[in-house]
């Protein structure tokens, strides 16, 4: 059997040996992963984000694109796109995105949806290996997401299937700074939210381009924050805790 080959019997076999999705040959964990989120662990403790200055502010702004929306009832996550930001600012060349390996079947309305095909996740990298990769290029900052319990609920059913530890990365809701406009908002869609901003709505349904959008999101309603005299999170988080 030739290494291809080989591969590829591994991938078939991996949605056969269990009920966990992302279990397999190669989602197996090692001590260098364990290192490398125990270090990661110890520095989001000490990142204290939320007395940071807006303007100085570091977030990876990150979408997900999964087969449904309930992960512990074996939904799955089939692709992952993030962009880092400084501020309001988005920074166009700091960019991360990939498919998700699957072996399973893949209903015709997500596939319409995504735009993405069987084919190409069985050819797509492993869920560890993504992880690990988005891990790598989030380091310690904090995470920023539309509807943002959506992601937190997969990334915390993948971070503890993959690597038997507590997803503990910091997110937070752009819904977070809409209320600073309208008190009363509790979740608008996607869609919603950018005409509100003015932002184009292109490439829907992708996860590096709903990440995109969701950055220019954040960045509008950041930059109303400082217009409105805050300096940071922990300000925000304080004035919208008094009006609840």
């Amino acid at each position: 059997m030739g290494m291809n080959d080989m591969i590829q019997f591994f991938r078939q076999m991996s949605g056969r040996l269990g009920p966990n999705i992302y279990a397999g040959v190669q989602g197996q964990t090692n001590m260098q992963n364990i290192s490398f989120i125990r270090q990661l662990q110890k520095e989001m403790k000490v990142n204290n984000c939320l007395d940071t200055p807006l303007h100085e502010l570091k977030v990876v702004v990150f979408d997900l694109e999964t087969t449904g929306f309930y992960p512990e009832k074996g939904d799955r996550v089939i692709s992952i796109g993030a962009i880092k930001m400084t501020g309001n600012v988005i920074i166009e060349t700091e960019t991360f995105y990939s498919l998700v390996h699957s072996p399973n079947s893949l209903s015709e309305e997500i596939s319409v949806l995504t735009n993405i095909c069987e084919e190409e996740l069985r050819r797509a990298p492993f869920a560890s290996e993504v992880l690990m990769d988005f891990f790598k290029f989030v380091k310690n900052h904090a995470l920023v997401a539309h509807h943002a319990k959506h992601e937190q609920a997969f990334m915390q059913k993948m971070t503890w299937d993959l690597l038997k530890t507590r997803f503990e990365h910091r997110i937070i809701d752009t819904t977070f700074l809409l209320r600073l406009s309208n008190p009363l908002i509790k979740s608008i869609p996607l869609e919603d939210a950018c005409k509100k901003c003015g932002i184009d709505v292109i490439n829907r349904h992708h996860a590096l381009g709903d990440a995109k959008l969701t950055a220019h999101i954040w960045g509008h309603y950041l930059e109303f924050a400082q217009s409105m005299g805050y300096k940071n999170l922990r300000e925000i988080y304080e004035y919208l805790a008094k009006i609840r």
